[in-house]
């Protein structure tokens, strides 16, 4: 897979009907920037706000059972978690999407259709990496007798038990690394069922308007109700489908093993938000690595490629530019200083003066770039453990720009030196040797 965000080139309308709601729907894609994610908006509501495809946005289960909705103040927008899982598929990380209803069309009740409408259409490619977290620590949600669960891996992995009480849909196991390829060949176009008893109950609800025996299976006793399988276990894949559309509301790729039975929508979004949970308990620990950047001898780094390795956002990100590297050697970065940062607020505001612990910071963040750009501490974090002989040598001011140079002392696979000096106009304003715990 391409390591580049990207999103298509030029809009595309389709139209469909919704599963649930029967409504027709017009939908527009629309190109989107790096980094901007995947938003929708209800062009048919006044207020036109933008609802971000993250966790965060999903609506609670008891409002929208049996499909993922997101929403925010009154606009909503159900059924999202095919068309997520076609976006997987293609590699599409940002897309504005305008929709003139409140469900995703249903199409053929896979995601098939999706991927047909996507694969017509030229991509684009961005000019930022793509995001991705990678597990640390197995997580684990459970109800009743369903359960799913995410284990550390360096690669995206399903393993999916579907069980019924059923003398057709008793049981059924798929295990597969995800990749788009994978995806797009045996899980795409398994389409969404239910069971015959099931139907009535749904459509007295309030659900199942726009379902009939061609875009959903019906389970009877015997088999499936006027269709036929495209898979011996469709069921299951389809179930896949599910969780693959689901996983991309965490709003970055996810590095994990996932072991789930008989998990549905409402536990899928719970172990989002507990993997949410973990993202930030690492990214406020320490400064962490990412799995999937990677920084080579001569490479130049934008701000934007800087957070794929540290996880500081402003107004705490301190480098702007990484402008010379040689993994596990040495670093060269720049902070521009302006009245526009914040610590000029309080920090003497009528004779505004760079903090001292601030060059540290910015000093100490090159060095976190230093060393997590070596192979082997890819996925580690890097502790702050000590500052040995600081001197601060002249003041630095708005309109300086701090040039920075770290380089090796010694690196060990638990613990990392470097020894950092800053310069304004050639002259040193500041040095400090610096200890890191590296840590998995």
């Amino acid at each position: 897979m391409n390591n580049k965000q990207c999103t298509i080139a030029k809009p595309v309308s389709f139209e469909g009907k919704g599963l649930h709601t029967g409504k027709k729907i017009k939908v527009t894609l629309k190109p989107a920037v790096a980094n901007s994610g995947i938003s929708f908006t209800r062009v048919d509501l006044n207020n036109r706000l933008t609802i971000k495809t993250i966790v965060e946005s999903v609506l609670n289960l008891p409002r929208s059972p049996r499909r993922t909705s997101i929403g925010i103040d009154c606009a909503h927008v159900h059924t999202v978690e095919h068309f997520m899982a076609a976006l997987f598929c293609k590699g599409i990380d940002n897309l504005f999407v305008e929709i003139d209803n409140e469900e995703m069309p249903g199409l053929d009740g896979s995601a098939k259709e999706y991927l047909d409408i996507l694969s017509k259409v030229e991509l684009k490619e961005l000019d930022a990496l793509k995001k991705e977290f990678l597990v640390k620590e197995p997580v684990f949600v459970e109800d009743k007798d369903s359960f799913i669960a995410a284990f550390p891996s360096n690669e995206l992995r399903i393993s999916y038990t579907l069980s019924y009480n059923h003398s057709y849909l008793n049981c059924q196991y798929l295990d597969l690394v995800a990749t788009p390829e994978a995806i797009e060949k045996g899980i795409i176009s398994a389409r969404t069922f239910c069971l015959e008893e099931e139907a009535e109950t749904l459509k007295r609800s309030g659900l199942g308007k726009g379902a009939d025996y061609d875009n959903t299976l019906v389970v009877g006793k015997n088999g499936v109700i006027k269709n036929k399988l495209r898979f011996d276990d469709e069921f299951v894949r389809h179930k896949v489908l599910d969780l693959i559309g689901d996983l991309c509301l965490f709003g970055m790729g996810i590095k994990a093993h996932i072991v789930a039975l008989k998990s549905g929508h409402n536990l899928n979004i719970k172990l989002l938000k507990k993997l949410r949970s973990q993202q930030a308990k690492y990214q406020t620990s320490g400064v962490g690595s990412g799995g999937h950047f990677s920084v080579k001898e001569g490479d130049m780094l934008n701000v934007e490629q800087i957070q794929e390795i540290l996880p500081h956002r402003n107004p705490f990100l301190f480098l702007d530019k990484v402008t010379e590297i040689i993994p596990g050697k040495k670093a060269v970065g720049i902070k521009n200083v302006t009245m526009n940062d914040y610590f000029f607020k309080g920090h003497f505001p009528q004779r505004p003066v760079m903090p001292g612990v601030i060059i540290v910071e910015a000093m100490a963040q090159l060095g976190g770039v230093l060393m997590l750009s070596e192979t082997g501490n890819r996925g580690k974090l890097a502790f702050f453990m000590a500052i040995n002989k600081a001197k601060f040598r002249k003041p630095v001011v708005p309109g300086d720009q701090l040039i920075m140079e770290v380089e090796v002392g010694k690196i060990k696979s638990r613990t990392g030196q470097v020894i950092t000096k800053a310069y304004v106009d050639g002259k040193v304003v500041a040095e400090a040797d610096l200890m890191f715990a590296l840590v998995e």
